[in-house]
């Protein structure tokens, strides 16, 4: 495995050569290669090694200072995320479905009994809502991490900006009853176009962030994305064809 770390003090070709041989001298690392000019190191290790057991191979000369770069921290996030029960990870996501799910369900409620299709409705309504409520919170940060694998907004960067008020158009229009063919097939379409980036991602292991919930949560790709576009689409399809 190679990790990358930012390594400030250097300033020379000898400084290079003496942070190269300190880190090289550390258990389990491979190869140290050095980018003087970014200030950057790449090492190669056998296993993880601990940022503070390099910095330790150091301190002999306090100028040199390693620390975690941008995409390491990023690399050590999803990590963690891994390293939490699957209940643990998904808590934010299965809370916002139970909420919805229990909101939908009382306000379907008529005569003693759940009306199906105007729960259905009510559901969606409540889905795109609350996810376009979690992705505005923070715009560029959606478009960022849904620019990573959504195959139109990886192309056309200000799609990325504009989905969150796609998906507040279709909520309010399952929540006032706009024209059902409309309503539906836009979500057949939209939720489409996006569970084949979701589908590619998890299909090829990726370790990203899931921007279901906007930049807010750190949530981890996964089938439960797949899941959450499916039920919508399977949705649209059953009120498409009831009508």
């Amino acid at each position: 495995m190679t990790h990358t770390y930012n390594v400030t003090g250097m300033t020379c070709e000898g400084c290079k050569a003496k942070v190269t041989r300190l880190l090289t001298s550390v258990s389990g690392v491979k190869q140290v290669n050095i980018d003087l000019s970014k200030g950057e190191v790449a090492i190669e290790m056998e296993k993880h090694i601990s940022t503070p057991q390099l910095a330790e191979a150091l301190k002999e000369y306090p100028k040199y200072k390693i620390s975690d770069s941008p995409h390491q921290m990023k690399e050590k996030s999803i990590i963690q995320e891994d390293e939490k029960s699957w209940l643990a990870t998904y808590k934010p996501l299965l809370t916002v479905f139970a909420f919805i799910t229990l909101v939908s369900l009382l306000t379907s409620f008529h005569d003693g009994r759940i009306l199906g299709m105007q729960w259905m409705g009510n559901f969606m309504a409540g889905f795109f809502l609350v996810f376009s409520f979690f992705k505005m919170l923070d715009l560029k940060g959606f478009a960022d991490s849904y620019a990573m694998y959504d195959i139109v907004a990886k192309k056309i960067k200000v799609y990325g900006l504009l989905y969150p008020f796609i998906e507040l158009a279709l909520g309010i229009a399952y929540l006032i009853n706009f024209n059902a063919i409309i309503t539906n097939w836009a979500t057949i379409v939209v939720m489409g176009v996006s569970i084949i980036g979701v589908a590619q991602s998890v299909l090829n292991k990726k370790k990203i962030r899931c921007a279901c919930l906007g930049a807010v949560f750190n949530l981890p790709m996964s089938t439960v994305t797949i899941v959450e576009d499916l039920l919508m689409i399977v949705m649209a399809i059953i009120m498409l064809v009831v009508l």
